[in-house]
């Protein structure tokens, strides 16, 4: 299979606190730039920063239902740019924790805003197969779905804030 990206358009407030956080904080390479864009590469994936005359600033109570981010197969990776949160003394929106300890779902993971108020989530999974496998298990995010008798539950185990 060809190489193949992602791509993330969203609504930012200005282009020059979208380049110190995006660039300056979390590393991403930046790209074309206009007034009112700017093309930047996370990790090899295009996100596109347009600025909107009327942001939607933290319009929803936590963490759902829009937030974007990446996966690391590496539990490496996930620690130097926690490294680098932390070396460039980025805000966490939720600070670094462990979900579902001691089950297959098991993973790392933290929350980061930008100044237009778009939530960033950053994860590595224990195991492999819970990033798109583990079916029998019906926990997504900090919730949990009753209506499947047979999967296994877990308690919610923060504030989903």
């Amino acid at each position: 299979m060809t190489k193949i990206l992602f791509h993330l358009a969203f609504p930012v407030v200005d282009i020059p606190s979208t380049r110190d956080f995006y660039v300056d904080g979390l590393g991403c390479l930046s790209g074309r730039e206009s007034p009112n864009s700017i093309i930047l590469s996370l990790y090899g994936h295009q996100l596109v920063a347009h600025v909107i005359d009327n942001p939607v600033l933290n319009q929803q109570p936590g963490i759902y239902p829009r937030h974007f981010g990446l996966v690391f197969y590496s539990e490496s990776n996930w620690m130097a740019l926690l490294d680098r949160v932390q070396y460039k003394q980025i805000k966490f929106y939720q600070p670094p924790k462990v979900r579902f300890a001691d089950t297959p779902l098991e993973h790392r993971t933290f929350f980061l805003s930008d100044h237009s108020g778009n939530l960033l989530e950053f994860k590595h999974y224990k195991f492999e197969s819970a990033i798109f496998g583990e079916t029998e298990y019906n926990q997504i995010g900090d919730t949990v779905c009753e209506s499947n008798q047979n999967s296994k539950n877990y308690v919610r185990n923060d504030s989903g804030k």
